[in-house]
């Protein structure tokens, strides 16, 4: 038997990313069909979704969804079903998903995320006449009210379907103020502690995790991290209450767009087999940063320039990396004064600190096939992918030791090395010392050739794909839907 599940999220790929939440679910519909289920994937209708919709059919009307006109258009997302709320209103503006262009949130999503899981439960209570749904599976606050509507005002005639909250980033909860409530058009009893009420405002993911028959997080130990004050965000209390309710799955990656046996982007490609011929790629990308080639380890570094991904921190030891032998080239964006300390370094160190203000998907291929090592000093990930990517393609990850990375990166201790299953240096506190150490480590393991081809090679052959991801949540899907009947 087929498990249908309606998938809500506020990005995909390849139509909508900011992050790698636009990974996940864009890669999910593929993981799931082989274990028996089959995802129609909700996307609100942002003009670069309705531009690269091919033949949309409207399939249903809303002539006042939360006080405004819109339309349910059915298409296709990498063959998959795919299903975009046309509301003008809401998502037919400039800038980004969640903000205009200057960067600056809008004032009302509040009420366009609010709208559309308004949306998603009537869609899951069958309003697309032909489409109906076994599940519902919500993705972070901007989906998270669809779980609500379906708890405390499902459609007419609608039946009860279980639902799985997904939590990728718990820092992003989603909060407005009490006097939006009577907007919602939710009934008073869902003005209560179980329900959306939150500190005396509205809390969107609060209420989805409320609501929701399983909520996942995107690594097992995030799933644990969560019950704690350092990274529940204000919600611990809530997600100890849930108990045995709340589980861990690792992310897994495209393997196929990240394969350096076949990536075209890059100067030479190689597999575990051939591994030598990265050193092309080390020439090539130091050329293209201007960094002085050199047979010392290069760093590299592909991140949101932000607290939680311990950037700060980063500024702080580059002086120390640069002094150990170490060079560094960073593509990333964010935070105004870590941009221009990072320019400064530049300046400090020229051939051997290099910065790429901004994003560009091909280079971050290149950089992970050139880079030999790859730091991510984040204070907490729920998952994170680009210690996956840098597995894949033979550029060590020099991770702190949480969440995801806790769970993808095997530390090359003594004992991990001598029996060959290190894939990376983990280190504990994000802070100058616990950094500087690393990085030291991973030079010294560098400087061993055979050591540190071992570590490459154990990193790439493992198993980064979907598959066991894919079989975990179409396992859960199952057992909630055993339980309604």
């Amino acid at each position: 038997m087929t498990i249908r599940v309606l998938s809500v999220a506020s990005e995909a790929v390849p139509l909508v990313k900011t992050g790698g939440l636009a990974d996940v679910v864009g890669a999910l519909p593929s993981a799931l069909a082989p274990h028996g289920a089959e995802l129609t994937t909700f996307l609100p209708g942002y003009p670069t979704v309705l531009k690269d919709l091919s033949r949309p059919r409207a399939v249903h009307v809303w002539e006042s969804l939360l006080g405004e006109r819109a339309r349910l258009l059915a298409g296709k997302i990498d063959g998959h079903p795919l299903l975009v709320l046309d509301a003008p209103a809401y998502f037919q503006r400039d800038g980004g998903p969640y903000g205009d262009v200057s960067g600056k949130d809008w004032t009302d999503n509040w009420r366009r995320f609010a709208a559309f899981g308004r949306a998603a439960a009537d869609i899951a209570g069958g309003a697309a006449k032909g489409r109906t749904f076994d599940l519902v599976h919500a993705h972070d606050w901007q989906a998270a009210m669809a779980l609500a509507y379906l708890r405390f005002a499902p459609s007419p005639g609608g039946k009860a379907a279980p639902s799985v909250m997904t939590i990728h980033n718990m820092a992003f909860q989603g909060f407005c103020s009490a006097d939006k409530f009577p907007a919602l058009g939710l009934p008073a009893e869902a003005w209560s502690l179980d329900g959306v009420e939150y500190h005396g405002g509205i809390g969107f993911l609060k209420a989805g995790l409320e609501a929701a028959s399983a909520i996942t997080t995107v690594s097992p130990t995030y799933a644990r991290e969560i019950r704690t004050p350092e990274f529940g965000m204000g919600l611990e209390g809530l997600i100890v209450s849930r108990g045995g309710r709340v589980s861990g799955i690792v992310n897994g990656i495209d393997t196929a767009q990240w394969n350096p046996e076949k990536d075209l982007a890059l100067a030479a490609r190689f597999s575990v087999k051939t591994v030598a011929r990265r050193s092309a790629n080390k020439r090539a990308l130091e050329a293209e940063f201007g960094l002085q080639p050199s047979d010392g380890p290069l760093f590299v570094v592909i991140s949101r320039l932000t607290w939680q991904k311990g950037m700060d921190v980063l500024l702080e030891v580059i002086d120390h990396l640069v002094g150990i032998g170490g060079r560094l080239a960073l593509l990333g964006s964010g935070d105004a004064a870590m941009e221009a300390g990072l320019h400064a370094a530049a300046m400090r160190h020229p051939g051997k600190v290099a910065v790429r203000i901004g994003y560009d998907e091909d280079l971050s291929h290149r950089m992970q096939a050139g880079g030999d090592a790859i730091l991510i000093p984040s204070r907490f990930e729920p998952c994170g992918l680009t210690q996956l990517y840098g597995l894949a393609y033979g550029c060590v990850p020099v991770v702190a030791r949480t969440g995801g990375l806790a769970d993808t990166i095997i530390d090359a201790n003594l004992a991990a090395v001598m029996g060959g299953v290190a894939t990376g240096v983990q280190f504990d506190g994000v802070h100058y010392a616990s950094l500087a150490d690393a990085l030291t480590r991973t030079v010294t393991l560098y400087e061993q050739p055979e050591v540190w081809r071992s570590i490459q090679r154990a990193g790439m052959k493992t198993d980064f794909s979907w598959t066991r991801s894919g079989k975990a949540y179409a396992d859960l899907y199952a057992s909630l839907i055993a339980e309604e009947q």
